[in-house]
C-alpha cells in the first residue's frame, strides 16, 4: 500500500527549469486544502516556476485531502493535495491515484511543529493521555488526524480507542474550542496559532510525536493522467520541486505568500510554524502510518 501510495514519481528523477518555449499553456487546477502545507505551491505559481514549464496553475480549495480525491479521479482537478492516509486509504479500495511529488512533512519538533492539539486555557486535559473519552475536532475522520493523534494518546499511556472524534473545517476549530462545542482540536496551521492567540493551550504534537520525519502528504494525480500525459506530470512534478526547494530556502516569502489565500493577520503570520517542505517522501514514516492505520481499523 505504501509503496502504492507514495513510492511513484521520486523527485530525484526530476529537476531543473526547462523552457516552454513555442508550446501551447496548459490550465491545470490542483485541489488544495488553504492551510500553511500549500505554500510552495502559490509561490512557485509567483516565480514563475510553472508558467516556465507552460503550465497555468489554478487552485481550489477543499474541507480536506478525502474531498480532493474523487474530483482528481473524475477529472474536476488534474492534480491533489492529500494527506499520505487518504491516499492509502483509497490505494487500498482500488481507487486509480498515484503520488507524483511530496507535499509537506512534520518539523519533528515537539513543541513547535506545523499541527498540534489545543484546549482551552482552563481545561482539565493537561497531556494527550487526557484526551481519552473526550471530543477531539479533526478536518475529515478516518485520517491523518486521528491515527497521528490516537498514536500521541498511546505513546502517553491513555487509551487511544476511546477518543471522540468530529469532523469540522479546520477554520472553524478554534471558534469551536473557545466556545466549548468540543474538548479539544486538532489543527493545523494557521488555525493552530489562531487558536494559542486566543488562549488555547498545546497538549500534544501527533505528528513529530509519530515520526520526526513524518510525510504529512503529497501532491498525486490519477493513474489515468499520468499514462495518458506522463509529459504534464513530468512538468508539475519538477515545478512543484522547485518551489519546495525555494519554499525552504526562503521562509520568509513562504511565511508572505500565505496571505494571499487565507485571512491571516500580522500577528498571526508572525507567530504560525511553518512545516518543512523536502523533495523527497520518507518511506519509514509511512510504512509506520500505514501500519498504525490499520492497527485503528
Amino acid at each position: 500500500t505504501v509503496a502504492a501510495a507514495a513510492g511513484c514519481g521520486s523527485s530525484s528523477e526530476t529537476g531543473g527549469s526547462s523552457s516552454a518555449g513555442g508550446e501551447k499553456t496548459t490550465q491545470v487546477k490542483v485541489g488544495i486544502i488553504p492551510i500553511v502545507d500549500v505554500a510552495p505551491l502559490y509561490l512557485g505559481q509567483k516565480k514563475g516556476f510553472f508558467s516556465s514549464r507552460g503550465i497555468d496553475l489554478k487552485m481550489e480549495t477543499a474541507q480536506g485531502g478525502a474531498a480532493i480525491i474523487p474530483g482528481v479521479v473524475s477529472g474536476q482537478f488534474q492534480f491533489g493535495f492529500s494527506n499520505v492516509t487518504s491516499l492509502m486509504i483509497a490505494q487500498t479500495k482500488g481507487v486509480p491515484i498515484k503520488s507524483v511529488v511530496n507535499g509537506t512533512s512534520s518539523t519533528g519538533d515537539t513543541s513547535a511543529d506545523n499541527s498540534g492539539v489545543a484546549v482551552k486555557k482552563d481545561s482539565p486535559i493537561k497531556s494527550a493521555k487526557d484526551l481519552a473519552g473526550k471530543t477531539v475536532a479533526v478536518n475529515t475522520l478516518q485520517n491523518i488526524g486521528d491515527t497521528t493523534v490516537r498514536e500521541s494518546v498511546r505513546k502517553d499511556g491513555g487509551d487511544p480507542s476511546k477518543v471522540k472524534f468530529v469532523e469540522m473545517p479546520f477554520d472553524q476549530m478554534p471558534a469551536a474550542l473557545d466556545g466549548g462545542q468540543v474538548d479539544a482540536a486538532w489543527m493545523g496551521e494557521p488555525a493552530l496559532t489562531i487558536a494559542k492567540g486566543q488562549g488555547a493551550r498545546l497538549v500534544a504534537s501527533p505528528f513529530a510525536e509519530t515520526d520526526p520525519n513524518l510525510t504529512i502528504a503529497t501532491y498525486f494525480a490519477s493513474t489515468k493522467l499520468a499514462q495518458e500525459n506522463p509529459d504534464l506530470v513530468k512538468k508539475f512534478t519538477e515545478a512543484v520541486t522547485e518551489s519546495l526547494e525555494y519554499a525552504s530556502a526562503h521562509p520568509d516569502e513562504a511565511r508572505q505568500i500565505v496571505t494571499t489565500y487565507t485571512k491571516i493577520d500580522g500577528e498571526v503570520l508572525k507567530n504560525l510554524t511553518l512545516p518543512t517542505w523536502p523533495a523527497e517522501y520518507d518511506m519509514a514514516s509511512l510504512e509506520k502510518l500505514a501500519s498504525l492505520g490499520e492497527k485503528d481499523g
